[in-house]
């Protein structure tokens, strides 16, 4: 019986779902106490968001932030 244990434990978790990027760094953040890399992270995804923007129909109105 014991020698099952291990085997049926790995199948459960293998059967399990994946969780997203988002929730695995999240989980990574709050496991690993690393606060100071959330507000680095928003940073570049404001940044790349202003730049996708920046080539659409909303440049005209993003122009002043520059």
């Amino acid at each position: 019986m014991a020698a099952n244990t291990p085997t049926n434990e790995f199948e459960k978790l293998a059967r399990q779902k994946r969780p997203s990027l988002l929730a695995e760094f999240w989980e990574f953040l709050r496991h690993n106490k690393k606060w100071w890399m959330l507000p680095i992270i928003i940073i570049l995804l404001l940044l790349g968001l202003l730049i996708l923007l920046s080539s659409s129909a909303l440049a005209p109105l993003l122009y002043p932030l520059y």
